[in-house]
């Protein structure tokens, strides 16, 4: 199979070889090194290696998807190493509990805070290793806790907290602690629409939606999870960060590289208090701002340290929790270069197409925000939407003609179209870049010739038989099917049939997108402006639909990914396949009692616009109003000769987009064409619709120091540290935010405002003028 450039491409043509730095002719890209006695083999923390060498003796950059996996990542592993421990079972029930219940908590809180897997895995490995130290077995160093050699003493304590134990554990609690897509519904029937399914049509619709996809996305890893080329740069620091901790403790170059990711993570969880609650101007610093305070057009432009402030343009930002990943799918130490400049070639256009549609007034733009995402009367009022529903919460055509459509902000017309042509670029471009490439790996595989040497390591342990997923998938359909119906819905049979196809058809180009650049395309609005023309007029039909038609593949996406993470780190397939359902399936049951619970006790707040600076219904109020603007009006707004038709036309000037960059690449193949990755240059279109955008230019910089300079010029300090310097940022930063909800954020119950200062002052952080 051809080697395909992970780093930093996807977006190339696969029947070029792949190329490395040290292929060009300027020497000066590699760094020198000591080669006096380089490893033979070796593994990715020893100093040197073999095969890391250039023909001239100096390190050569990571370029390829095999450097990833053979110089990024270790191939070392122990199958006698258990998995299934006491600890294991105990930290992983635990935490996915924890996980669940404080995932479920943020999502009804004005805070948006998210709990990551690098804070799962920076806290399962903390307490990992106390209970290696206090619980008795064989494995324990202390003569006092040192038991004999048994089974149960094995399971209790078997030795060393190991990597098998960790990563089991940190997948187990990741997969519990997202809020189930299902319980926006319920929380959106129980607020707005006055339905309370019982206990269990919605115990057993939380369990079918989630393992739905994981059936999906099962019976697809020989060709979205084995082959090289699928990387998810995103798991990069992760597992790096899991070798570090476990592998090679008694050399020295391991040992210096694990301090130096806890003095990054004390650094950064310090500094942190000072953007996120101290000083808040170190969020955005704009000059412009500060030259000019009285200018709309200057806070629009430059402005950005606000939520739905402005564009940010050349503001610096010192907050690790804007510049950094957020436990997102990308980044700018990990993600590829070409990723991550297609998307800021996206964002100049995205700052342009806004202030010149908001300029022109187009879509009577300037009675809006310039920047927001709801729904408003053409006054510039907030759009009502219950004055156009009937008892029954189904559009009432008279009321509907008495109140008038409600209008979009021009950005989030924008933000639309960038969507949809996303949707339609991806398609287009996995199709020209990859087709053959996929199909090769998919004949390869089945016939038995596909080689990673990864999965080759993988070998020794059983694999999880290809009917067990088949059997998933048509349990949670008879569940889903079952519960749609007991549920009153409002959802067909043959609309949960068309979802899950919509998800089967789009799951390969997402992952190999996803996989290979880092991003990840969302096929949500696509879902949602299907539903609406299947089931027109009916929100509640239009949220179901959206459960399965994205949610499907959004949970294959979450499986696949973390397949991944256990192919790279050699975690036994069953165990994956065995922690990842039980940690859904905990984490929906808690998701349930803990809206249910909430809900009970906070019914009003929730239902308020503004909600309180502890409780709110922002984004069940979110999910609610995208239900209503699609399913209730989507027919009307989105329609041919409709105000914004242009979005639902633009999923198919989508599928056009790569093709000028694909003949450019075949006509002129040395002019880079094939750098550009046009799913994200078009879904960056709507990039600074939403947030605080300070950020913007600062993580540019970053990327080009991180991606650029440091992978081309410094190969050697790329390959030891840099990942493990993403995960330190980010896991210090997420474990700050953490703590900071808790102790002054409000996450206790009171909320300890920092006192105005110079650096933290009344209105908009970073002095720009507040518009609204």
């Amino acid at each position: 199979m051809e080697k395909v450039e992970a780093q930093p491409t996807l977006a190339r043509d696969p029947e070029r070889k792949s190329s490395t730095y040290s292929d060009e002719k300027d020497s000066k890209y590699n760094e020198k090194v000591d080669v006096a006695n380089p490893v033979i083999g070796g593994e990715v923390y020893d100093n040197i290696r073999i095969i890391d060498l250039d023909e001239t003796g100096k390190e050569r950059p990571i370029v390829t998807d095999l450097d990833v996996a053979t110089r990024l990542i270790s191939l070392e592993d122990d199958p006698t190493l258990p998995a299934f421990t006491f600890r294991m079972w105990f930290l992983g029930i635990g935490l996915s509990c924890f996980g669940a219940v404080l995932g479920q908590i943020f999502y009804f809180r004005p805070q948006t805070v998210f709990v990551s897997q690098l804070f799962i895995q920076i806290i399962a490995y903390i307490l990992g290793r106390i209970l290696e130290e206090i619980i008795p077995g064989p494995g324990n160093e202390r003569d006092s806790l040192k038991m004999t050699d048994s089974k149960f003493w094995r399971f209790m304590n078997p030795g060393p907290f190991n990597i098998k134990e960790h990563v089991a554990i940190t997948i187990f609690a990741s997969t519990a602690a997202d809020s189930a897509l299902a319980i926006n519904i319920f929380a959106a029937d129980e607020l707005f629409y006055d339905i309370q399914p019982n206990a269990g049509i919605g115990i057993f619709t939380l369990i079918g939606s989630q393992l739905l996809g994981y059936g999906l996305g099962g019976v697809m890893r020989s060709f979205l999870v084995y082959p090289t080329y699928i990387v998810f740069p995103n798991l990069l620091p992760i597992v790096q960060l899991f070798d570090a901790l476990h592998r090679g403790k008694k050399i020295f170059m391991q040992k210096k590289r694990v301090k130096f990711f806890w003095a990054v993570f004390c650094g950064i969880f310090v500094w942190e208090w000072f953007p996120e609650y101290i000083a808040p101007t170190l969020t955005g610093i704009s000059v412009f701002c500060l030259a000019n305070r009285d200018s709309p057009w200057f806070t629009r432009i430059f402005g950005g340290a606000a939520g739905n402030e402005g564009l940010g343009m050349f503001a610096l930002c010192l907050d690790w929790n804007y510049v950094g990943s957020g436990g997102g799918s990308m980044g700018a130490l990990f993600t590829p270069l070409s990723t991550q400049l297609s998307l800021y070639c996206g964002t100049v256009m995205c700052m342009i197409a806004f202030c010149v549609l908001y300029h022109n007034n187009i879509w009577n733009g300037q009675n809006f925000p310039f920047l927001s995402q709801q729904l408003f009367n053409l006054n510039g009022t907030r759009f009502n939407q219950r004055l156009i529903l009937d008892e029954n919460f189904m559009l009432d055509h008279a009321k509907l003609e008495e109140v008038g459509l409600p209008w979009f902000a021009s950005s989030q017309v924008i933000s639309k179209v960038g969507w949809n042509l996303a949707i339609g670029a991806t398609v287009t471009h996995v199709l020209l870049w990859y087709g053959k490439l996929i199909i090769e790996v998919i004949h390869k595989y089945r016939a038995g010739e596909n080689y990673d040497p990864h999965l080759a390591k993988m070998k020794v342990y059983r694999e999880v038989p290809m009917w067990w997923y088949i059997a998933m998938f048509f349990a949670s359909f008879a569940m889903a099917i079952s519960t749609m119906y007991a549920g009153k819905s409002g959802l067909p049979w043959w609309g949960l049939i068309v979802g899950i196809i919509i998800s089967a058809i789009f799951l390969p180009f997402v992952i190999t997108v996803y996989a290979i650049t880092g991003f990840s395309p969302n096929i949500q609005h696509l879902v949602q402006m299907v539903g609406a023309a299947m089931i027109p007029g009916n929100p509640q039909a239009n949220m179901y639909f959206t459960l399965y038609g994205y949610n499907t593949l959004d949970q294959a996406r979450g499986l696949i990914r973390d397949l991944k993470m256990g192919q790279y780190t050699k975690l036994p397939p069953r165990v994956t396949f065995t922690v990842q359902s039980l940690g859904s399936i905990i984490g929906g049951l808690l998701n349930y009692v803990i809206m249910k619970t909430i809900i009970k006790s906070r019914r009003e707040i929730l239902l308020q616009v503004q909600g309180t600076n502890v409780w709110s219904g922002q984004q069940v109020q979110s999910f609610n109003s995208n239900a209503i603007s699609w399913g209730a009006l989507g027919s009307l707004l989105y329609a041919p000769g409709g105000r914004y038709a242009i979005v639902p036309f633009s999923i198919l000037i989508g599928l056009a987009v790569p093709v000028p960059f694909w003949l450019l690449h075949k006509r002129f193949p040395k002019l880079g064409a094939d750098k550009v990755v046009t799913p994200i240059l078009c879904w960056t279109l709507g990039y600074l619709s939403v947030g605080i955008n300070s950020s913007v230019f600062t993580t540019f910089m970053l990327a080009v120091f991180s991606q650029y300079y440091l992978r081309r010029y410094r190969p050697v300090w790329f390959r030891k540290y840099n990942f493990l310097l993403s995960a330190a940022l980010d896991g210090g930063t997420q474990v700050m935010v953490f703590v900071f909800t808790f102790a002054v954020g409000g996450g206790s119950g009171t909320v300890i405002d920092m006192p105005n200062w110079a650096l933290n002052p009344v209105g908009n952080p970073d002095y720009c003028m507040r518009l609204t």
